[in-house]
């Protein structure tokens, strides 16, 4: 039967002598921790590249977006300057400045988590049973001194800025930060965003609120935090984040990769050659002809995904190759017929630049890097 040890709740299980040890202990799969990828060990867009975001709500790794109301001020990667990570850990998160720039009231310069609001309903925020939470990761930094991030609803009329401090630079340290659950306010328990989890690089005044208490406002971090954009060079990395229930922060939430990964693929998916560092995901999909001149390929999704998604295909030269009754045609396009939250039909109802036999069977796939169609259903 499941217990708990040390905060972690798994199966122990008996030991070959008939004794039993809190090593036996499985990772969780109980969603303790309410952030996903917070081990920063999935990565599908980048496979560890870096990236420099330009537009706001660009997602870096997975489940990670980055905020910003100035293009091309910081990068993010993978394990970004290849330092240690802290013990217990293979990946974090890299944020590196790219100039030294100066914020303005209205800037905003942050990564953030939006979290299912049916991942976080028994918290029962907005309620008189409000439970209080601690968020809680380790944080490394070429900077030092008192920084800044925040919980907001959905609406973005409810927030909670918090400081934390670094008090030694390039220094991995543990950060904790306990909030209280917010009685007042609209909270979301639907598949739209329940929570946003900010953590700042560099905050105007306009989002900056009074660390330490609940706010009926927009605020993204709190007053006087220290800004990362604003030096050149600097670096931020991240890694282990978790928010749980509790005024206590715990050991974190390990959970198999697979079920990492399964719930990163509910808000994207990727397709193609090389996708998710290998060259075995090149099948794209697989249909039927139904005349000599219209088929349907359908892509049957990994995992059911949180909404109907949005379609990207990157455009590749002789990138596709569409496979049909023992030919192949290079195509460097795909056209989209529309998908549900289980799976996506390309092709349907358009006549094709290829010919086949009605009946037939037929299949796409990427041949070379780069070929690749995504899914998104992101917050």
């Amino acid at each position: 039967m499941p217990v708990t040890i040390n905060g972690d709740t798994g199966i122990v299980t008996p030991m070959y002598n008939g004794s039993i040890t809190a090593n036996a202990v499985t990772p969780s799969v109980n969603m303790k921790n309410r952030i996903i990828n917070g081990n920063m060990v999935i990565d599908q867009r980048n496979a560890g590249a870096s990236v420099t975001p330009t537009v706001s709500g660009t997602y870096t790794l997975d489940r990670w977006a980055a905020a910003l109301t100035a293009a091309s001020k910081f990068s993010v990667q993978q394990n970004a300057g290849s330092v240690t990570p802290p013990t217990g850990y293979i990946n974090y998160l890299g944020v590196t400045s790219l100039s030294a720039y100066s914020i303005i009231a209205s800037d905003v310069f942050a990564l953030y988590q939006g979290i299912e609001g049916l991942n976080i309903a028994d918290l029962a925020w907005g309620t008189a049973n409000a439970k209080t939470v601690t968020l809680s990761f380790q944080v490394y930094s070429s900077l030092t001194g008192t920084f800044g991030g925040s919980l907001r609803n959905s609406a973005v009329n409810r927030s909670y800025p918090f400081t934390y401090s670094i008090p030694t630079a390039n220094t991995w340290t543990s950060i904790s930060v306990t909030i209280a659950g917010d009685t007042s306010g609209t909270w979301l328990t639907t598949n739209g965003v329940g929570i946003y989890v900010t953590l700042s690089l560099g905050m105007g005044s306009t989002y900056s609120g009074t660390a330490g208490a609940w706010a009926a406002g927009n605020f993204s971090s709190a007053t006087g935090a220290t800004s990362v954009v604003g030096t050149n060079g600097a670096t931020f990395y991240i890694t282990g984040v978790q928010l749980e229930v509790g005024s206590t922060a715990t050991s974190f939430d390990y959970r198999p990769y697979g079920t990492e990964l399964a719930l990163c693929q509910r808000y994207f998916q990727i397709y193609g050659y090389g996708a998710n560092g290998t060259a075995s995901d090149s099948c794209i999909g697989t249909g039927m002809f139904y005349t000599a001149s219209e088929a349907i390929v359908t892509a049957e999704f990994k995992v059911i995904m949180r909404a109907t998604p949005t379609y990207s295909a990157a455009t590749v030269t002789n990138g596709y190759r569409y496979h049909r009754a023992g030919a192949n045609t290079n195509l460097s396009s795909l056209p989209y017929s529309g998908s549900s939250s289980t799976s996506a039909a390309i092709f349907g109802n358009i006549s094709l630049p290829v010919s086949g036999v009605a009946g037939y069977a037929t299949q796409i796939y990427s041949q070379v890097d780069g070929a690749k169609i995504s899914f998104s259903a992101e917050l």
